[in-house]
């Protein structure tokens, strides 16, 4: 094997400590085979670290290093030795970080998600790197459903006992009814869906191959989707991918009974479960009622080029979505 992607492979494919974000095969369902690259950082021939990154063009004047769809967590790996002391892991992170920094290809902007286990972000700045704290929700401990039940507010309790006695939850809408749903319940919000259906397959089929992935939706008695989830898991933590809840059920409890119901499904086959964060007030104070603790992660950016850095001054924007 010569090429990094290659090595990349062998590298996941024996590293069960990577988040599925940026896992091999995941690049390819979201990225596409041909569309990504990876920087490996290595050392007596073992890889310590890596990059994955995403090079697309934007506006067909930019050249960036943009974050996948779908992919909340993207950049920099680091294995770090067992019992490594604090300031030797500080020296290693900046090796390694300005290294990468360095070495990825030229761009006139660059973005990337710190994945919130890690939190030194410092070597970016020494490179001229911005950052922006962004928050998402975590159940860390969910081998007992019955803790984490008792966990959650009043009212979550309540909107699932109430969703108990009429609602079904059941597995494994296709990809086709997925969309077909979620297209359908953003319609009725006067909302447009914002991923095409190609792209949506090629993750749910991938999630499904490597047994990372399941769709569940809440059904009533006369066969009516009230909501439907999306979720990936990894060894270390799950993930509400895509949730998509029909607002003319709005009070039925789906939503809530539906989450609790994903939680219990994932809670033997990983450690937490990620709620997916948002900077919406009202989406926040949802999953904040689940009991969930805030974790900040970093969304971090470079921007060379002087017309892009004129549009955002203009714009009031900073980010550049894929």
């Amino acid at each position: 094997m010569n090429s990094n992607k290659e090595k990349y492979k062998t590298f996941c494919d024996s590293n069960v400590s990577l988040p599925i974000f940026v896992k091999y095969w995941w690049l390819n369902a979201v990225a596409g085979n041909d569309n990504w690259d990876v920087l490996l950082y290595i050392v007596d021939k073992k890889i310590i670290a890596s990059y994955p990154y995403y090079l697309k063009k934007k506006m067909l004047l930019f050249k960036i290093l943009t974050i996948p769809r779908f992919t909340p967590f993207f950049g920099p790996y680091i294995v770090f030795p067992e019992n490594i002391k604090h300031s030797e892991k500080l020296s290693l992170e900046k090796k390694v970080l300005f290294y990468f920094i360095e070495n990825l290809p030229r761009t006139d902007y660059i973005q990337l998600t710190y994945h919130y286990s890690f939190s030194n972000w410092l070597p970016f700045f020494w490179k001229g790197f911005k950052q922006t704290t962004l928050y998402t929700y975590l159940l860390d401990s969910i081998s007992d459903s019955k803790v984490v039940f008792e966990n959650f507010d009043y009212s979550k309790k309540k909107q699932i006992k109430k969703a108990e006695k009429s609602i079904k939850i059941h597995f494994d809408l296709s990809a086709e009814d997925f969309y077909a749903n979620h297209n359908l319940t953003l319609t009725k919000q006067n909302k447009n869906i914002s991923y095409d259906f190609k792209l949506f397959k090629r993750i749910y089929d991938a999630a499904y191959l490597n047994e990372s992935g399941r769709t569940l939706y809440a059904i009533d008695e006369f066969n009516n989707i009230h909501g439907a989830l999306f979720i990936v898991w990894d060894n270390n933590s799950a993930y509400n991918l895509i949730s998509s809840f029909d607002p003319y059920f709005k009070n039925s409890g789906a939503s809530s009974l539906l989450v609790f119901a994903a939680i219990k499904f994932v809670a033997d086959k990983t450690l937490r479960f990620d709620m997916e964060g948002s900077m919406n007030e009202n989406v926040e104070n949802s999953f904040r009622q689940f009991g969930a603790l805030q974790t900040p992660y970093f969304y971090i950016t470079r921007t060379t080029n002087l017309l892009l850095k004129f549009y955002f001054l203009i714009s009031g924007n900073s980010k550049i979505t894929e």
